[in-house]
């Protein structure tokens, strides 16, 4: 897909009414700082769309992006950040639980997990509780490019190993250095776009 139009339509804070949509929508979700923004920005070949910080958490609303008028591509807070209180924590989950369980154009999840370190116990949790939710998240092993092609093999076993996953489900290692994953990531989107209905 090439991008001919790309705009952040709605931000929805733990307050908000969330929009319904009639076009498809997919959302990304992933612990903080496993490289959401960044793999967002590389998608879409934009340096700064999504913000980028070193600071864990920095998303803390539900963001809507509108992609050549034809999908939105929804970007969720990260979880697992230690430095929230429980109760803010908490609120965020909340939230995240309505917009999973309401919006009746999302049909699939993208789940993120960094490829350098054993998931933890909240990676587990949200593919647990996606797949109970009627979704077959599909996983993004982020940061590729930090480990060795051994490596990298060995930890996409790993990780399906720990979540359960079947053998067709799609672990996609991915690097915002290198771009390896990028044009497989799309083939899903496109995939999605032109075959998945939303009535």
């Amino acid at each position: 897909m090439v991008i001919q139009s790309l705009e952040l339509e709605t931000v929805c804070g733990i307050t908000s009414s969330l929009p319904q949509h009639d076009k498809i929508e997919m959302a990304f979700w992933g612990r903080s700082n496993v490289g959401k923004s960044s793999l967002l920005n590389t998608l879409w070949n934009r340096k700064s769309m999504a913000r980028i910080s070193s600071q864990p958490g920095k998303t803390q609303t539900i963001n809507y992006y509108n992609v050549n008028r034809i999908c939105y591509m929804v970007d969720l807070p990260g979880y697992g950040y230690a430095k929230v209180s429980k109760e803010t924590a908490g609120k965020w989950w909340k939230m995240i639980d309505k917009y999973l369980s309401s919006s009746a154009a999302l049909r699939v999840v993208f789940q993120l997990v960094d490829i350098r370190h054993e998931l933890s116990k909240k990676d587990v949790e949200v593919y647990r509780t996606l797949f109970q939710k009627g979704f077959n998240p599909l996983i993004i092993a982020t940061k590729c490019d930090k480990i060795s092609k051994n490596q990298k093999e060995k930890s996409i076993s790993v990780i399906r190993k720990k979540l359960g996953a079947s053998p067709e489900t799609p672990i996609i290692p991915f690097s915002a250095v290198t771009k390896e994953g990028r044009e497989e990531i799309w083939e899903y989107i496109d995939y999605f776009v032109k075959e998945i209905p939303v009535s």
